[in-house]
């Protein structure tokens, strides 16, 4: 029997696979290793502009949500009128959103800079748009290996971006590092050009609108554990991403340990997703994923009971590094298995909005725990906690297709 998500994909792009994956990997590598720079912004902007860390983590969680409920949009759209143009308007807007940021003394303004205005940019050019392209280009059985080595790449990018960060910060001040930073998205929008077409539905299946697919969708209960279980993925990474560089300050650690951390988790998690993405095409993915999401609460523990050194935060990053965006290859390889590559970006999105949901709570709480109680502990051991409660969500799910979702000659 053929399945959708076995079909061969439509070669819909006029270029090479390996230029389409090479320029989207790069793509992905300056929006992600960017977004990830974050964290280095929040003692200098909160100190020289006199906001709370509440208010800066605000900013921060209105643009993780932003960019989840954005996202499924924005795979709709690339989904049925091509990728290129969306990844060029998300590089554009997230552009001016760092440039803005520069201009934004305000907690409401940079609600609207950092949070809007980046959530929506980063929302239409990152590495979830950039999988709508290869997802649509590669055979289902190499899709878990192709989203791991995009994956890779935006780690790389983390790897990279979060010394250039703190160096630019070090050297220019924080505006002018976002300036500069503004510069490398500009530079890459050329690159789009290699993402081109949209997404061809199989024969035989039907063109669902956005509302219909979902609600088709949602009613497969291994989607749904899917979703749920991806809010704790969103969670532990902006918590860590935003305040983590903080936190070892906070434990008399130097800023420039806390940018290492933030490159050691990006370089980790370069050998992390491709791993995830080999063994996803041979192992049950469900299974992988509750053992990532088990093995981050472990890590997540062993780093709250032993005192928190120099050496302990790299071996935290390292651990956490190796787990981070190892999710994601599984989460979006199960998404086109149950749905095919069609509703891919779409479907994927959504699911995505709930990591961002996460990611949200996450940077929220970290930012309001530290004002209330002057520490971040609170939401260390809550992320154990939901770290287990992940795993033993997804352990139920089922790796197969879901069947309304097939074309009428399977």
């Amino acid at each position: 029997m053929t399945t959708v998500a076995a079909a061969a994909p439509a070669r819909s792009a006029a270029v090479p696979l390996i230029v389409l994956v090479i320029a989207g990997c790069l793509i992905a590598a300056v929006t992600n290793g960017i977004r990830t720079t974050f964290g280095l912004f929040t003692l200098p902007m909160t100190e020289e502009l006199g906001l709370s860390r509440e208010a800066w983590g605000m900013a921060m969680a209105i643009q993780n949500l932003v960019w989840g409920a954005t996202q499924p949009f924005a795979g709709a759209i690339a989904d049925k009128y091509g990728t290129a143009r969306v990844v060029v308007f998300g590089l554009l807007l997230y552009a001016a959103g760092l440039l803005l940021m520069v201009l934004s003394p305000t907690a409401l303004l940079l609600d609207l800079t950092a949070g809007v205005l980046c959530g929506v940019g980063i929302a239409t050019s990152s590495f979830s748009i950039v999988m709508v392209a290869f997802g649509r280009n590669v055979p289902q059985e190499k899709r878990p290996l192709i989203f791991g080595v995009a994956t890779a790449a935006s780690s790389f990018g983390q790897f990279a971006f979060a010394p250039i960060g703190q160096g630019f910060i070090s050297a220019f001040e924080w505006d002018k590092a976002l300036v500069y930073l503004a510069i490398f998205l500009l530079a890459v929008i050329p690159l789009a050009y290699a993402l081109r077409g949209k997404t061809e539905n199989p024969t035989g299946q039907a063109d669902l609108r956005f509302m219909e697919a979902l609600s088709r969708a949602w009613g497969y209960g291994s989607y749904r554990l899917l979703v749920i279980g991806f809010f704790v993925c969103g969670f532990h990474l902006a918590f860590i991403n935003v305040h983590l560089p903080a936190y070892l300050v906070q434990c008399d650690l130097t800023a420039e340990v806390g940018s290492w951390s933030i490159a050691i988790i990006g370089l980790f998690n370069i050998i992390g997703s491709l791993s995830a993405g080999y063994f996803g095409g041979k192992l049950p993915k469900q299974l992988l994923l509750a053992s990532i999401y088990f093995s981050r609460a472990v890590a997540i523990a062993l780093f709250m009971i032993f005192p928190v050194t120099e050496l302990s935060a790299y071996l935290f990053a390292a651990a956490m590094g190796f787990l981070w965006l190892s999710t994601v290859p599984l989460t979006a390889g199960l998404v086109t298995l149950f749905f095919g590559a069609r509703y891919m970006g779409m479907l994927y999105g959504v699911a995505f909005f709930s990591h961002q949901v996460g990611s949200f709570v996450g940077v929220w709480l970290g930012g309001y725990a530290f004002d209330a109680t002057g520490s971040y502990a609170l939401v260390w051991y809550l992320g154990i906690l939901l770290g287990l409660a992940s795993a033993a969500v997804h352990l139920p799910i089922k790796e197969r297709p879901h069947l309304t979702f097939q074309p009428a000659h399977a």
